[in-house]
């Protein structure tokens, strides 16, 4: 796949994945955010939250993706997201 397709594939699965009918699990959500976050920004590159045990989990899944290249976690995140899409419905 281009990466221009792969952009644009990209973009519409994650709009699309906010539309299914029933919420993902906590777990599949964070594996969603720490792959977003890969593509839109690369390495964490913030401390991690100290009280806030959501912001925590998120930053784990982030941080979990170190190292990580954009066009890898974008092509993860499409794949993740089109299960979730299968599994849940639109």
């Amino acid at each position: 796949m281009s990466q221009i397709l792969c952009k644009v594939e990209f973009k519409k699965v994650a709009d699309d994945v906010k539309k299914v009918k029933t919420q993902p699990t906590n777990e599949e959500l964070l594996t969603l955010y720490g792959l977003y976050k890969q593509v839109l920004v690369g390495d964490v590159n913030t401390e991690r939250p100290t009280v806030d045990p959501t912001g925590k989990a998120k930053w784990d899944a982030w941080q979990s993706r170190k190292g990580m290249s954009k066009d890898d976690a974008m092509a993860t995140y499409i794949t993740e997201a089109n299960g979730i899409i299968s599994k849940y419905g639109m």
